[in-house]
């Protein structure tokens, strides 16, 4: 999980394409994202003081807009949907389910890095309600029940050595 000390140099590079100017700020803050997963605050720091604005000015637009993230995604990123058929066929008990499952509330990322949880609007299947995404993989016809297993692929990654710490099994395979 990227902490404090994130490596900023890669603001240079979005800063040179766009002019200083404050109409600049919100595609500045879409590609410091894009870029980071996330706007770390040194970086919108630097936003300020790019575009000669108070850090609080920058600070007000990325927390006014819900599609900029101020803490880094997990790498098991679930997003419950809320939409209307999700949520009359139960997504806010999946949602409380979930959130009890992984020890975290809407918005967080686990200490570890490995899971955060979000809440949208919709996920465009309504048919499929309710639906659950844990990284690109969609669960359908979600349930409370189904949850703990729907997350055990992810767990089991999480506790088996990574692949850069060399298996010693497959690794003369490779």
């Amino acid at each position: 999980m990227r902490q404090q000390g994130e490596d900023l140099s890669k603001l240079s590079a979005i800063f040179e394409t766009y002019g200083n100017e404050r109409n600049d700020l919100i595609p500045i803050l879409l590609e410091i994202q894009k870029e980071f997963g996330y706007l770390p605050k040194e970086a919108l720091k630097e936003v300020a003081t790019f575009l000669k604005m108070k850090p609080i000015e920058v600070w007000g637009v990325a927390t006014f807009y819900n599609q900029f993230r101020l803490t880094p995604l997990g790498k098991t990123h679930i997003k419950v949907c809320m939409g209307t058929a999700c949520h009359l066929a139960g997504g806010r008990l999946v949602l409380e389910a979930l959130e009890r499952e992984i020890n975290l509330k809407v918005g967080q990322t686990s200490e570890d890095g490995q899971f955060s949880l979000e809440r949208v609007a919709c996920i465009g299947c309504c048919m499929l309600a309710p639906v659950v995404v844990i990284r690109d993989k969609i669960y359908p016809k979600m349930s409370p029940f189904k949850v703990e297993e729907s997350l055990i692929p992810y767990r089991q990654e999480e506790e088996s050595p990574s692949e850069e710490e060399g298996d010693t099994i497959t690794e003369g395979w490779k």
